[in-house]
Formats: C-alpha cells, structure tokens, sequence
C-alpha cells in the first residue's frame, strides 16, 4: 500500500488513508459500541443550548438566510406530513373499512411529495 503526502510533507497513515466510506462505517460502528455500553453522550437541550451560544461567540455557527430558513422549515413539514401519513396508513383497517370516519378515500391521499409539486405548479403558497 502506497503512503500517500500532504502538502506539508507528512504521509497520511492509518485513517487518514482511508476512503471516505470506509471511514464512515468504522465510526457508526464505534457510536453504536458506544450506545450499546452505555457510554455514549447524548446531549440535553441545556447543553445543546450552550454548544449553540458558544459557536455564536466564536463566529463559527451558521446562520440561515431568510431563504435558507424558508426552504429548512418546508423540508421539515413536508417530513412531518409524510410521517404522519405513514402512520395514519398503519394504523387504517386493511378491508371493509365502509363507513370509517377516517377513511377519506383514495382522491384525499397524496403524498407530501405530490402535494409539494402540486402546490409548486399550481403557484400556491404553503402559508
């Protein structure tokens, strides 16, 4: 196996030398052994909070543009109705479901994919 150089000289060894995918499963392996023992840190929303303030300090948190933001929050609502509609779809009767008040037939089921294009061509706006 050839070392490869960094610009300063220095061969990269060991991780460094690895491909980017091979990299990622030793890691997911080692925080999955981590949870698995118990010994894994999970952050608290106090401590989330902390992290957060301290990136604000050092200049190094990202802040979202108006449209960043926009676009983040349709992402996350989008996600949220395709979760629900998958649980709504779980927890629907498989046959017979005549006269369920929850069954809102084939027309009302689209996806959040489908509604997101079709409120795109349409020229509707989420809010």
């Amino acid at each position: 196996m050839e070392n490869q150089q960094r610009p300063n000289g220095r061969s990269l060894r060991g991780f460094a030398s690895m491909d980017k995918e091979k990299q990622k499963a030793i890691a997911s392996k080692g925080g999955r052994a981590a949870h698995e023992k118990g010994t894994a840190h999970e952050f608290n929303s106090q401590e989330a909070s902390q992290a957060a303030k301290k990136g604000h300090e050092r200049g190094t948190a990202h802040e979202f543009t108006a449209e960043e933001a926009r676009v983040a929050g349709r992402k996350g609502g989008l996600a949220r109705a395709q979760n629900r509609a998958k649980s709504i779809d779980r927890d629907a009767p498989s046959a017979g479901s005549e006269g369920n008040p929850n069954d809102r037939g084939s027309e009302n089921n689209m996806n959040a994919n489908e509604m997101s294009d079709s409120m795109a061509s349409s020229g509707s706006s989420p809010n």
